[in-house]
């Protein structure tokens, strides 16, 4: 097969083309393809829906595995009103929440219109709108590049935190089928968790709601955001968010100005603290987790940070075909033709403006490949 430039398989729709390409369409076919190409030693790169990828304008050195596979499958459950799939890895993350809404189960209708497949869902812990993929994750099937056949890990194994698992920090290969623990609650929603929902909705935190309700809305303050892929909206040519919301220690927020919004999390989230300059200046690598107390981490507002270090929704730098987009801070956009050099040199202007404006490095949520952020 011909390698296609990967600009016309990612949803930022740029990157050059790689030297081999396959597109497996079984579980089986994705394992021997994947073993054949470990035991050359040649380097590889698994694509599921492009959806989370910077890669750059020269393409990928060895091959690139675009995963096909398909099917959606109910286990057995020990436990009334649970339901339990097995989804194959190539299968459409939002054809799958729009299939669990239809059966009236809950667990992942928050999760709604997030481009992708499966099987990178857990690579990064997806989540939005006060659901995470770790609420319903049982076990993912992986290949493992180490052991070259296939492993079951459990949810507690793939260590899913904040848009961040064992697999997104250096664990190698594949995921092949992701299972999932639901509830059939007859198409009533999980308690919402999230205020922006709460009020789209008209309810209050904690209220439950029709499954289809959420969804439906869900989709609206996504596609407002341009965060549901339009081939006609320049804004939707994007990797979602581009920067995670970055963790700190509350000393270190103390230090922004009291309207910067900021929440408390849980301990386990603390290997995602971000280094203040107050750390680099007494020797702490910047970008490296910064020595805290569990029960003192905050998160901050990445798109707040952006907007006051003054990046502002549709800020271009001179010439470049990329820009912030004009619906969402946190999105950076192909305006049209853009490259992928470009993508990066406004993503590391952004992470400039906010590192000398607050004195917090902001992380790329993307996977970048063969440039730098």
């Amino acid at each position: 097969m011909t390698p296609p430039s990967l600009s016309t398989l990612t949803t930022l729709r740029v990157g050059g083309a790689p030297e081999r390409y396959f597109e497996p369409a079984t579980a089986t076919e994705l394992v021997s393809v994947l073993q054949e190409l470990w035991a050359d030693d040649e380097p590889w790169l698994l694509l599921g829906g492009g959806s989370n990828l910077l890669i750059g304008d020269d393409g990928v050195e060895g091959a690139v595995v675009r995963v096909r596979t398909t099917g959606v499958e109910r286990l057995d459950s020990d436990r009334p009103g649970s339901v339990h799939l097995r989804v194959q890895a190539g299968e459409s993350w939002d054809g799958l929440v729009a299939t669990t809404v239809r059966n009236g189960w809950t667990g992942l209708e928050a999760l709604s219109g997030i481009p992708g497949t499966v099987g990178a869902s857990p690579v990064q812990n997806i989540g939005a709108y006060g659901q995470e993929l770790s609420d319903t994750l049982v076990a993912v099937d992986f290949l493992d590049e180490g052991a070259r056949e296939p492993v079951r890990l459990t949810g507690a194994e793939l260590e899913l935190g904040y848009r961040t698992s064992v697999l997104k920090q250096g664990r190698r290969g594949a995921v092949l089928a992701v299972e999932f623990a639901l509830e059939e609650t007859e198409g009533v929603g999980a308690p919402i968790a999230y205020a922006q929902l709460a009020s789209a909705l008209g309810v209050e935190l904690g209220d439950r709601v029709p499954v289809d309700r959420v969804r439906e809305t869900v989709l609206r303050l996504r596609a407002s955001k341009g965060m549901v892929l339009d081939a006609d909206d320049p804004d939707t040519a994007s990797a979602g968010s581009f920067f995670t919301n970055p963790i700190v220690t509350s000393a270190a927020a103390a230090g922004l100005p009291p309207t910067a919004p900021r929440w408390p999390v849980e301990p386990a989230a603390e290997a995602d603290v971000v280094t203040p300059l107050d750390s680099v200046a007494a020797g702490a690598p910047i970008g490296l987790p910064a020595p805290s107390a569990p029960d003192a981490l905050v998160k901050l507002s990445a798109a707040w940070l952006i907007e006051h270090s003054g990046v502002s929704r549709g800020f271009a730098l001179p010439g470049s075909r990329a820009a912030v987009s004009s619906k969402h801070t946190l999105a950076l956009t192909n305006r049209g033709g853009a490259r992928a050099e470009e993508v990066a040199e406004l993503a590391r202007y952004v992470q400039g403006r906010v590192l000398s404006e607050f004195g917090v490095l902001l992380h790329p949520e993307p996977v970048v490949v063969g440039t730098a952020v």
